[in-house]
Formats: C-alpha cells, structure tokens, sequence
C-alpha cells in the first residue's frame, strides 16, 4: 500500500506478486489504502482483514480490490468493501467478491454479521446485493460518500 501511495506500481505489484493496474492509483484507491496503512499502524492485528488485490482466475487478471474494514467489531459484525475496476464490470465479479467475503465471513466463529453501506444512487451496488438477503438497516453520513444506505445481513 505504501508503494502504491508512492505511485510506485512497478514495486507495488512486485510486492503483491501480480500486476496491478493505473486503478489503485486512482485518488478514490489512494484514500483507501492511505486509510488502511494508517488502521495497520494503529492495529496490526487487522492485516487479514484488510483490502487486498482481487485476482480472477484462470486468466490471473487483477479485476479490482476487495476487504473488510477491519476485523469483527465487540458485536461481531464486519463491514465489506469492494470496488470493480471499470473494465471488467458488469461481468459479475462484485457479485464474487461479495460471495467470497460473505463466505470468509462465515467461517470465523467470531462474526455474526457482515453489513455493506451504499449511496442509494450507486444502482449498480444496490444491484449486486439483491439476492445476498441483506435487509436495510438505516442510513449514514459519510464525510468522503455522503449519505449511505447501511445493509446487514446474518452470517
């Protein structure tokens, strides 16, 4: 994350060990691993938690990035976060990304409740949920997002 911070995709995806694209260089991909490097700092106990390179598979294409915000909180809920780079949406990989969290989730018997918080003009997000069995739960303010739609669902 730092090399990516430092526009430094050559030794990011080096380190990584696939290669990443311009998408985590973008500022919307900066804010998230600028904010995650800080998290790890203050918690370094949260790294298998955290947003990592999604890789599909056979091709070993990277497809975007996808995580928790952080390990289960003391209610036993995570939060899930993943973002699709533009060439290869529509093509069904948020609804992976999302399955394979919600999965992940699952199986730490820790975690009760997986939650995802949208704006409710992001049709797209709102879409890749439906199916999930999430249920709308309330609304927030986020200072980067704006209003969110918050969802949760039991795992």
């Amino acid at each position: 994350m730092t090399a990516l911070l430092d526009d430094d995709l050559a030794r990011a995806s080096a380190e990584a060990g696939v290669e990443l694209t311009e998408y985590f260089l973008t500022d919307q991909a900066k804010w998230v691993w600028r904010y995650r490097v800080n998290q790890l700092a203050s918690d370094p106990g949260s790294a298998g938690w955290l947003t990592r390179a999604v890789v599909a598979e056979p091709e070993g294409v990277v497809v975007g990035y996808a995580g928790f915000h952080g390990p289960p909180d003391e209610a036993g809920m995570v939060e899930i976060g993943y973002s699709v780079a533009p060439g290869h949406r529509r093509q069904g990989y948020a609804r992976t990304m999302l399955t394979e969290l919600l999965r992940r989730a699952a199986a730490e018997s820790g975690v009760r409740t997986a939650r995802v918080t949208i704006s409710p003009e992001n049709t797209a997000s709102l879409a890749t949920i439906s199916g999930f069995g999430f249920v709308e739960v309330g609304e927030q303010w986020d200072e980067v997002d704006g209003l969110e739609l918050i969802f949760e669902v039991p795992v």
